[in-house]
């Protein structure tokens, strides 16, 4: 006599004992061929973009074509199978078993009897699993109703498992795609940088002495000089190539979020956390961290980041317990770091700390010689983006204006300017040389330089800085964000304004009413 729930107990242990199908069928198998006649248990499911029976494990006692993973199945039978409502059915004879039978043929064995269950979940079928043994009657009601018990554990080890597998191809297609990128982006790395060989020698130079090392690393240099390449270089030449490399521009991120987006949150830690999220700096270990523009960071994020550069170790928002990472940090800025510094705007140990191995980018204008290469490569690479089918030429005399000219946005201003000419191209002729009449000012008149008249203080770039935002404020009457702002009057973003209002000592809102 069977203890039914004894049995009920065991099978349900084995059955929901791991997420691996195929393990699942064979403890099974082992299990219950003390109580059934069985031979061997097979779990399919029909796949209807295919058309076809998927078989997701066969484990068998017997000699069987197993490397059969597919069989083709028309819609019609299947819609003919589904019509079975019984959760285990008896099919004793093969004629009785009509969509399986071609299966069965494949697999290489007809005289046999099956319990064929019919697993579900949310009103959805999974598929089916047959437990089969050779020969005909060999199955009673009896043998039925013992498979029927199972029912429930059955349908949860199917449904858990075929989410895994889900779950595994999603994330065997994530890490193909990471592969690739990392590829790339190595292939980006290794590509010769322009100018490494004239005005930027003496920066690939300090590139080659540092990239081995896990120094922190600190780039200088004005907006659009090239900052990010430079650190994608230091990090793809170094041993830590193969792990992440993470970017963050600190001035982009309002305030309120970037402890979260570098050090992440636990779940609650504020209004809207719902979850665990990891921070930039986990998400970067054993790799690199860039941090762009870092002279932008408030000074509560200041010393949490001194804390990593000293300890090696973070702590989430709303978490106790500090977290080890090993991170490389590199950090860029176009500010004067000396002088924020002096300002109490910028802590002096961090700066300390990030300034180990600085790296100083000359602008553009101080590099001419590089100019003619990177027209050049700025004109072949966007010509092929913009499938142009003609790489265009420069008309007579334009190199000639180009080097001449100023450039204050630097390589970025000088790769706008090519693409918004090659744009123009495309829309009229391809065969047309390329002029850059778009200059705001001719590019063979000289710089205007606005020296301070004698007599008179020379303002620091902070203090001009802060006399425009005044100006502004003025002109929106006080108001920062929102149409005829000063925030859309200076074009940058209301938080990131708010936040250099605070760095100059401006006061806003309420404060500026006092004043």
């Amino acid at each position: 006599m069977i203890n039914k729930l004894d049995f009920f107990n065991q099978a349900t242990l084995r059955i929901c004992g791991s997420l691996d199908i195929g393990e699942v069928a064979q403890t099974c198998l082992d299990y219950l061929e003390q109580y059934i006649p069985l031979d061997g248990v097979m779990m399919n499911y029909y796949d209807e973009k295919k058309m076809s029976i998927v078989i997701m494990t066969i484990k068998t006692r017997i000699p069987l074509n197993t490397q059969i993973k597919e069989v083709p199945m028309s819609p019609e039978v299947h819609r003919r199978f589904k019509k079975w409502k019984r959760k285990v059915n008896i099919f004793n004879n093969a004629e009785e078993y009509t969509m399986p039978f071609t299966v069965w043929q494949v697999l290489g064995l007809i005289e046999k009897s099956s319990l064929v269950m019919f697993p579900g979940f949310k009103g959805r079928r999974l598929g089916q699993i047959d437990f089969f043994v050779r020969g005909r009657n060999r199955y009673t009601e009896e043998h039925a109703h013992l498979i029927n018990l199972l029912y429930n554990p059955f349908c949860i080890a199917m449904a858990n498992s075929l989410q895994y597998q889900e779950i595994v191809n999603i994330k065997d297609l994530f890490t193909d795609d990471i592969r690739q990128l990392r590829h790339e982006l190595k292939q980006t790395a290794d590509n010769e940088i322009i100018g490494s060989g004239g005005g930027l020698r003496n920066v690939m130079d300090a590139v080659s002495q540092v990239a081995p090392q896990a120094t922190p690393v600190l780039l200088l240099g004005e907006t659009g000089v090239g900052k990010e390449v430079i650190a994608n270089k230091i990090h793809y030449s170094s041993p830590r190539k193969d792990g992440p490399f993470v970017k963050i521009n600190c001035g982009a991120i309002p305030e309120g979020l970037i402890d979260s987006e570098l050090f992440g949150h636990e779940k609650g830690a504020f209004t809207g956390a719902l979850s665990r999220k990891y921070g930039r700096f986990e998400r970067a270990h054993l790799g690199t961290i860039f941090l762009d523009e870092v002279g932008d960071l408030p000074v509560s994020v200041q010393i949490r980041l001194l804390r990593v550069l000293q300890e090696k170790e973070i702590e989430r928002v709303g978490g106790t317990k500090p977290i080890k990472v090993d991170v490389r940090v590199i950090a860029a800025t176009h500010r004067n770091l000396e002088t924020l510094v002096r300002e109490d705007f910028f802590r002096e140990d961090l700066w300390f700390r990030l300034n180990v191995f600085p790296i100083h980018i000359p602008p553009l204008r101080e590099r001419k010689s590089d100019i003619p290469t990177l027209i050049h490569y700025f004109i072949m690479n966007k010509s092929r983006e913009l499938n142009l089918r003609i790489t265009p030429e420069l008309a007579s005399g334009t190199m000639e204006n180009l080097i001449a000219y100023h450039w204050p946005g630097n390589v970025r201003e000088l790769q706008n300017i090519v693409e918004r000419a090659l744009i123009r191209t495309r829309i009229t002729d391809h065969s047309q040389p390329l002029r850059f009449d778009e200059f705001s000012s001719p590019p063979n008149l000289p710089v205007r330089r606005f020296l301070p008249e004698p007599g008179k203080m020379f303002l620091s770039l902070d203090q001009a800085m802060k006399q425009h935002v005044q100006n502004a404020l003025d002109i929106a009457k006080g108001r920062i964000q929102g149409e005829g702002g000063a925030a859309e009057l200076l074009g940058i973003n209301s938080n990131t304004l708010r936040h250099r209002m605070r760095m100059l000592e401006i006061p806003y809102g309420r404060k500026r009413e006092k004043v």
